[in-house]
């Protein structure tokens, strides 16, 4: 049955889906509240291109966001500070600790098709 098969690969990626798959593609983590209109933007840019984004503005310390949604197995994590408002940027680190650096969201968006593209497990660096 299909509920079978949807347990079975569940299972099988150990819930860590690849991007294509995942139910959440990425989350946009502030670090203070000075951030939040910037990262509601991204995600409403990202949103628009069809990718499921989702925005983390919680008045915690952004380790502890880091750890919530690496926990959650979010494949892309995007960190947005001061340092990336001023540049129009976001700093990407992948579900596997992969830090991929500032980066700005047109190329985040380009990472992103590409990986959704190639439907594979792994992920793309560039």
């Amino acid at each position: 049955s299909f509920e079978r098969f949807i347990g079975m690969l569940i299972e099988q990626y150990e819930g860590k889906f690849p991007a294509w798959l995942s139910p959440v593609q990425a989350v946009i983590m502030n670090i203070t509240d000075n951030q939040a209109d910037f990262a509601s933007n991204v995600q409403e840019t990202l949103t628009k291109q069809g990718f499921r984004v989702e925005t983390d503005l919680r008045n915690e310390k952004i380790g502890f966001k880091i750890r919530a949604h690496t926990l959650s197995k979010t494949p892309y994590l995007l960190v947005v500070g001061d340092k990336e408002v001023e540049s129009g940027s976001v700093a990407v680190r992948t579900l596997a600790g992969e830090d991929l650096g500032s980066m700005t969201v047109d190329a985040f968006t380009e990472l992103l098709n590409a990986n959704v593209a190639q439907r594979g497990r792994t992920q793309i660096s560039e």
